[in-house]
């Protein structure tokens, strides 16, 4: 039975999370040779190699099997923030949709520092048409960049008919957020430093 889990987990330093968590890693067969997935682990018992520590089973077959991975993601924009109520702050507050205009910002940015392009293109003013802006990006929704907003908020979280890659809006309005709490820790840091 196939489950297709995308269980993705942000953590501000992957290696010490996976330091204290039985897990073996997931693997991925490229032409013949089994190589250890980016971010991919199972916590549950899985055939492995004792010696690496990685899965015997591709990660495709694998969850065909019934198996589930976790990928664990390093997210960097987690340090500087100070407990759970300041994120919550920092997700909730209206960001300076302006900065995603200059470049020196952008660039810092995690998702959208080499795509200064569209941001000025489509200039985003809400979480949702910055979600836009991470769907855009993808290849199977890139053809929608420039066009009217009527035509992309119509098309854009439309599952594309062949298998070219394209962001579902979960995923794109979950990078956004954490986009806005970039630019409010920006902000915040800024107004820290008097500059």
């Amino acid at each position: 039975m196939k489950h297709n889990t995308d269980i993705d987990i942000d953590v501000i330093d992957r290696d010490t999370v996976l330091e204290n968590l039985h897990h073996i890693k997931a693997s991925i067969n490229k032409n013949g040779v089994y190589t250890k997935h980016n971010s991919g682990v199972y916590v549950h018992d899985i055939p492995s190699d004792a010696a690496t520590n990685l899965s015997s089973i591709e990660y495709k077959e694998a969850d065909d099997r019934g198996y589930f991975k976790l990928d664990f993601l390093n997210n960097s924009l987690y340090r500087g923030v100070k407990n759970e109520q300041h994120l919550i702050e920092l997700m909730n507050k209206e960001p300076v949709w302006d900065l995603l205009q200059h470049k020196e910002v952008i660039e810092n940015l995690a998702h959208v520092a080499n795509h200064i392009d569209v941001l000025r293109t489509m200039r985003p003013q809400s979480v949702i048409e910055l979600a836009e802006v991470l769907a855009i990006i993808r290849p199977a929704k890139r053809h929608l960049l420039g066009q009217v907003p009527e035509v992309i908020k119509a098309e854009v979280w439309k599952k594309p008919t062949d298998d070219t890659y394209y962001f579902k809006k979960a995923h794109a309005v979950a990078y956004a957020v954490s986009i806005v709490v970039q630019l409010n820790l920006f902000c915040e840091q800024v107004e820290q430093n008097g500059v």
